[in-house]
């Protein structure tokens, strides 16, 4: 550790105080959440005066009476714990640097998670980088959402589907932060893949209830990830090698000790692969896939409390399909792409107030390009949707003594929504050109904030106010949240804890495969289609046991308004108005294709944790119930969510056989999604009760036969369950590490449904099953350069 101390002018009559950054050693990258306690020097049975933690930026502050000589204790899990005297004596400021521990290979997790019964916020969960790295993936592809799957309270999506649904929430619920900046669609691989690279990042939280006041715009749950900074003395480098991809990391000093970047970078070679093999079978025929991923950061130490971060995502997808023939030809593209921009500067305004300012960029965009001609005929379908926004914001960090942990701010966004545009090229003798586009959609939100973490005795209170406002053509909407968490300290490794906060989200997500395809349609709260809203009460208990184990047990309860759904046979592109020439393009198009309705979740999650030793892991367990009721759905009767599961479980083992070798495994079960399957056929119009959804079969209609579709998600699927594997093995050479791993997705073989259809039989109609992985084995190879 490096502990430097220098005087600060302003001295205090009663209190001075203590404040400083936490770095890494050797990477000197700032080390956010770490544990800071304070007791009089000398004194070992007394409790300790003061705790508090570094934010994000390694920035922390402690307050002690003029004159007295206290006890400093820097505690981080994975990290060797830094001891200090510090004599208050005027307002100080320190630097603490703090080493990897020498026994985290044998004995423990890297961990960034402290004690939970001690926390004040609840429902609120640190994913260690390390763990989304040893837990096995499908085709050994490392997923940051997938490893989020398997907390309590999050439900997945299906076979392979890297969506979540958190405490009965959809998918555009969750608030996806990267670096400060909103990512819309996280996708890759239409869903079996999130667009997070685990190497690139730093720290992964969830938060699923019990919000900040920071956070706001979305009803279920914030997701937020941060990018390293990259080393400061040295530079480093890795690469890695799997079924279905390739990736690296650049890492070093700009100015050593001061600036640094970090560059990584994916992409999939299955294209490579499979053309010559598709050309070949196929007379010609071009057919591809593939996905990139570029992660860049940059940042420099402008003085002792100035700092200048600036940091980037670039990503895209692209399905395409490529048939010439002498007689015809057929060109299909398919993408979609995430791109974002932060740039942020940190100042120290003394030893108490830090300030971050922060301009975002995000950007995400759709394309569909269906090109075939034929003879002297020629179709050409362009189909486009973008979203673009650029925001600002500014957060204070103030800590004006050891009881309370200020932090208030604003921030503002422009929207910019074009939901689609078309243009159509037909040629059949003679061109006709056909272009139609929505006008763009410009809605400003904006937010004022502030929260406080309170320390009084046993009760560690965070109230939190958030204001929000949203403006849209002429429409103003302006929300009041309040947002708050009590725990009661019952005794020292045992609290209870509550919590309760109101959301506001004001954009929609229209879904008419239910399962987050990139076709999935972005689209603004307006006039006619209200802001969502929620409100989530939720209570529980935590628990700290010995050897590094923690339970803890929580019951929630969240209703949710003016959600919205297509009506029944809509779509995104299933739209009457969408290629009439003389339709309007004021963008009410998708309004007359929804409906509004409410949504209710409540249940209760256990969630056993082992932080540390050999063995690490935890055992996950949520029971739930989702419903939703709108007056043109169902004939307005309630319906269960497709993602309704009544019961989820998700065991995860980490176990470390040697520093060399470790082995890991998780095993997953869930209750089926509830989804809408045919019941019979009904014959002659006559017949068809009012009381069912019933829809006409146009395929049919000399016949008068009518497809009895039953009440809304009234089929549930099999239960799914499945079980992976892993093994890594590493070697440590002279100045590198290289690491082997082989894993096993779906290791016992289950054939979990991923979706039915009917099949004719005879007179019959009988359900069939499809199944999407079977076993499937994987093998990666990485080669870490220091």
């Amino acid at each position: 550790m490096l502990c430097t101390g220098m005087g600060v002018s302003g001295l205090m009559a009663q209190q001075v105080s203590l404040s400083g950054y936490i770095r890494e050693s050797g990477s000197g990258e700032m080390l956010g959440n770490v544990s800071v306690a304070m007791r009089p020097f000398g004194d070992t049975s007394a409790a300790e005066a003061a705790l508090t933690q570094s934010n994000s930026y390694g920035f922390f502050s402690l307050s002690a009476p003029e004159g007295q000589p206290v006890f400093i204790s820097v505690r981080f899990s994975g990290f060797e714990t830094q001891n200090f005297i510090w004599t208050a004596s005027a307002d100080s400021s320190v630097s603490v640097r703090m080493g990897i521990s020498q026994r985290i290979e044998e004995v423990e997790i890297i961990a960034n998670r402290n004690t939970i019964a001690d926390k004040a916020d609840m429902s609120r969960i640190s994913i260690p980088t390390q763990d989304i790295k040893d837990i096995p993936a499908l085709l050994g592809e490392k997923d940051v959402l997938k490893v989020i799957q398997l907390l309590p309270g999050v439900q997945k999506g299906g076979e392979g589907q890297s969506g979540i649904y958190v405490r009965g929430g959809g998918p555009d619920q969750n608030l996806l932060i990267l670096d400060e900046a909103t990512v819309y669609n996280a996708n890759h691989l239409f869903g079996f893949f999130s667009l997070f690279n685990g190497d690139a990042l730093r720290s992964v939280e969830l938060v699923k209830g019990g919000f900040p006041a920071r956070y706001g715009g979305r009803l279920s749950s914030v997701i937020e990830m941060t990018m390293k900074e990259g080393n400061k003395e040295h530079f480093n480098s890795e690469a890695g090698i799997g079924l279905i991809s390739a990736r690296g990391l650049v890492e070093g000093p700009i100015v050593k000790g001061k600036s640094s970047f970090m560059i990584s970078a994916r992409r999939t070679y299955l294209d490579a692969l499979i053309q010559p093999l598709v050309m070949a079978a196929s007379g010609g025929s071009n057919l591809g896939y593939y996905f990139y991923d570029l992660n860049a950061k940059f940042n420099y130490e402008l003085s002792e409390k100035d700092k200048l971060f600036v940091s980037g995502y670039f990503g895209r997808d692209k399905f395409y399909f490529n048939d010439k023939q002498p007689e015809y030809q057929l060109k299909t593209n398919f993408g979609w792409g995430n791109q974002t921009l932060t740039t942020r500067w940190n100042h120290q305004f003394n030893g108490r107030t830090f300030g971050n300012a922060s301009l975002i960029y995000s950007h995400y965009d759709l394309g569909i390009n269906v090109l075939s001609k034929e003879d002297n005929q020629t179709f050409d379908l362009k189909y486009s949707s973008t979203i673009n926004d650029i925001g600002a914001k500014y957060d204070i960090d103030w800590r004006p003594n050891n009881q309370h942990m200020v932090r208030y701010g604003a921030s503002t966004t422009m929207h910019q929504f074009d939901p689609s545009a078309v243009v159509l090229d037909i040629t059949v003798g003679q061109t006709t050109n056909f272009e139609r586009a929505l006008k763009t959609i410009r809605s400003y939100e904006s937010g004022l904030y502030i929260e406080d973490k309170w320390r009084l005795g046993r009760v560690n209170l965070y109230p939190g106010f958030r204001l929000s406002h949203y403006a849209v053509d002429q429409t103003q909407y302006l929300n009041p949240e309040p947002r708050v968490s009590v725990a009661y300290s019952i005794k020292k490794d045992l609290s209870f804890k509550t919590s309760y906060a109101i959301m506001n989200q004001y954009i929609h997500l229209l879904s008419s495969s239910g399962i987050g395809l990139p076709t999935d349609l972005w689209v603004p709260a307006t006039t006619n289609v209200k802001p969502m809203r929620s409100q989530q009460g939720a209570a529980g208990l935590a628990k700290d046991f010995k050897k590094g184990f923690s339970l803890s047990a929580e019951g929630y309860y969240k209703t949710m308004s003016n959600v919205i759904q297509y009506k029944e046979g809509a779509s995104f592109i299933v739209n009457d108005d969408l290629f009439d020439q003389n339709a309007p393009t004021d963008n009410k198009a998708w309004e007359k294709q929804v409906t509004d309705g409410r949504a209710w979740s409540y249940g209760g999650e256990l969630f056993l944790q082992k932080q540390q030793g050999q063995f690490s892991g935890w055992v996950g367990y949520t029971l739930s119930w989702t419903q939703m009721q709108f007056d043109e759905i169902n004939q307005g009767d309630p319906f269960f969510a497709r993602y309704d599961r009544r019961h989820d479980i998700s065991v995860v083992g980490i176990y470390r056989i040697t520093p060399d070798l470790t082995f890991s495994a998780t095993w997953v079960y869930g209750t089926g999604n509830s989804i809408t399957m045919p019941q019979g056929q009904i014959f002659g119009t006559s017949h068809i009760p009012d009381a069912y959804a019933s829809l006409w079969d146009p395929l049919n209609s000399w016949q008068g036969r009518y497809i009895d579709y039953g009440k809304r998600n009234d089929f549930r699927m099999e239960a799914y369950h499945r079980l992976d594997v892993g093994l890594q093995y590493s070697k440590e050479k002279k100045k590198a590490r290289q690491t082997i791993e082989i894993g096993c997705y779906n290791a016992y073989n289950r054939f979990n449904p991923f979706f039915y259809y009917g099949a004719s039989e005879g007179n019959e109609t009988k359900l069939k099953k499809v199944t999407l992985f079977p076993l499937i084995p994987s093998i990666s190879y990485s080669y870490k350069f220091r």
